[in-house]
This record gives C-alpha cells, sequence and structure tokens, in this order.
C-alpha cells in the first residue's frame, strides 16, 4: 500500500483519534483534508469556530489544532505509518496549519505508540482533586515530554504558583465585567436549554464539575450566572499543583509547537495516572499574561496553564461526527 493508496476507511480512524484532543470551550476549531493524490492529511483551522473575545489572535486555536495534530501523529504511528509534518506550509493561507505526509515505508514514531491508549482515556477534569502530591519524578517526565516537542514545562515554587492563582482570581473578575466575554463563553456550554447549540460541540453541564465550597482551585466557573439547579458544591485541593508551558517566542508557528507539546504532557499525565485541567483564564488577558512568567525563568511566553492531580475518573465531553471536519479531494 503506497501513501496515494491510503483507504478511506484508514484516513477517517486517524482523524477520529486527531479529534480527542482538547481545545478552548470544546470549540474542536480544526478542519482536515485528505489530498488522495499524494497521501497529505492537511490541518486546517476553522474559521467559523473563532473566539473574538476570549481569543482575538487566535492563539488557542492553534493550541487546540496543535494537539490535534499531535494526535494524528500518535494515531499514524499507532498503525504502523510513518508521516512527514510541515508547520504553516502556506504562507499566503494563515489558516492552512500543517500538512501531514502519510507513508508506509520510513522511520516509524515508536516513542509516539505508547500514547494511543491514553487518547480516549484523556479527558479535562473540573472536579476536586486529592492533596497527594505528584513525585518529583514524575512532574520531570512530564517536562521531558514538553522539551521533546521544543517546549519548556516549568514545575513553579511557592510564590510563583501564588501569582499565578492569584491571576486566575482576577481574570475571574475581568471576565464578570466584560458582558461580550460572558456572553461568548455562554455560547459554548450546553445546559440543555432549547435555544443552545448542537450538543456535539461545547461543554455540557456535567463537564462543569461541582460548584466550590471554597474557592481554592483553579477551576473556570461555566455555569454563571447559575443556570444548573441540580449541582452540588464541594471541597476542592487547598494546594493546587500548576505546572506551565512556555515558548521562546510567541508566533503561530510556536502555539502550534506549544499545542503538541500540551497534548504529549496531558496523554504522558494520562499514562501515569494523573488527572488534568487547562487553566486558560488568566492567559486570555494581555495585561495578565505577561504576569504569570516568572522572570527569572528561560521561558519567554506562557502558553497555558495545567492543573495536574490525582482526581476521580470523569466522562468525555462530545466531539462533532468526522463527517464533519473531514474532506477527501
Amino acid at each position: 500500500m503506497s501513501a496515494t493508496e491510503m483507504p478511506r476507511q484508514l484516513v477517517t480512524s486517524l482523524v477520529e483519534d486527531a479529534v480527542t484532543a482538547p481545545s478552548m470551550h470544546n470549540a474542536q476549531p480544526w478542519r482536515f483534508v485528505h489530498r488522495t493524490g499524494d497521501g497529505t492529511v492537511e490541518l486546517h483551522g476553522d474559521p467559523a469556530r473563532t473566539m473574538p473575545h476570549g481569543d482575538p489572535d487566535r492563539r488557542a486555536l492553534h493550541l487546540g489544532c496543535g494537539a490535534a495534530l499531535f494526535n494524528l501523529r500518535v494515531a499514524v504511528a499507532h498503525r504502523g505509518l510513518h508521516a512527514d509534518t510541515r508547520l504553516l506550509p502556506s504562507p499566503a493561507d494563515p489558516w492552512h496549519l500543517a500538512d501531514l505526509r502519510l507513508r508506509t515505508i520510513g522511520a516509524q514514531d515508536d516513542d509516539l505508540k505508547a500514547f494511543h491508549p491514553a487518547l480516549r482515556r484523556r479527558h479535562t477534569n473540573r472536579f476536586p482533586f486529592s492533596e497527594e502530591r505528584i513525585p518529583s519524578e514524575v512532574t520531570g517526565g512530564l517536562c521531558a515530554a514538553a522539551l521533546l516537542e521544543g517546549c519548556r514545562l516549568v514545575v513553579p515554587g511557592t510564590w510563583h504558583t501564588d501569582t499565578v492563582l492569584d491571576l486566575v482570581h482576577d481574570s475571574e473578575m475581568f471576565e464578570a465585567a466584560n458582558a461580550a466575554v460572558r456572553t461568548e463563553i455562554a455560547t459554548w456550554t450546553r445546559t440543555g436549554a432549547a435555544d443552545e447549540g448542537a450538543e456535539t460541540e461545547g461543554i455540557p453541564s456535567y463537564a462543569f464539575g461541582p460548584r466550590q465550597y471554597d474557592v481554592t482551585s483553579p477551576v473556570r466557573e461555566f455555569d454563571s450566572p447559575r443556570r444548573t439547579s441540580d449541582r452540588v458544591s464541594a471541597v476542592f485541593e487547598k494546594r493546587p499543583q500548576i505546572v506551565l508551558l512556555g515558548t521562546a517566542e510567541d508566533t503561530p508557528e510556536e502555539w502550534l509547537k506549544a499545542g503538541q507539546a500540551m497534548q504529549r504532557v496531558l496523554l504522558q499525565a494520562t499514562l501515569d495516572g494523573l488527572s488534568a485541567s487547562l487553566v486558560s483564564q488568566p492567559l486570555e488577558w494581555p495585561e495578565l499574561r505577561s504576569i504569570a512568567r516568572d522572570p527569572t525563568s528561560a521561558m519567554g511566553f506562557v502558553q497555558m496553564v495545567l492543573r495536574l492531580g490525582y482526581g476521580p475518573e470523569c466522562r468525555a465531553t462530545p466531539r462533532r461526527p468526522v463527517s464533519d471536519v473531514l474532506t477527501f479531494v
């Protein structure tokens, strides 16, 4: 089987794995095109799934698409194939984010195969985590995973952690004062009301997690104003464990690298028995994002904050059918 003979069923299964990636508010801002003539799978951002208020420069869109690209690489390796990846292959088209050319011969990415079982086990977890500390050898492995994708993962010290957590609370106040941002978030939440969007996208109420009895953890509150009456309250961890993922530069190519690094870290964390949630709130406000980095660190720009710990099992959020995101040409 040559690259030009990749069956549609195979390509479809690859994309089914790719779209298990996380994205801001589960908007799933990706489109895939399979060029059957040369065996290339193109990854495009979807202009219809942007967030002009929460993500005006489309940085978060690139992160989500980068995560989907990493999943695609894992799926390719799992099936014994090889892929050559090229980021931003069409300078004139900023929505064309990557090309992945499939081949049946060549050096395989054996290290990526191990991540495949975690693709459907990884879920964003907004439930309380235990106070159990993560061993340093585990966080060290996560830092190494980020380096493999050309990014840095930093485990902040006490003062830096406190600073980031304070920025999360600041971002909540910014959000509360901005009606446009609140409206945008509401369009991507699903509580069962008749006027909401499709059930295959956005964040369903079961993924909100419980309300925090005493707000200590940087978990985003999507149910505001309180529209879900049956949500319980719970005590969250008092000493949240976070890590910061960053890059040297702040360009679309670096954002795509960061998305791949984020997903590698999340999948490794899943294999290590950890739960995780994304803490993007302070990074959505330029005046707060610049403060999030440690000025003594070599990290130039913080791209994502991850909350890690040992938490309960939780349900996956829905995904759009592959037929909605994959085109054959």
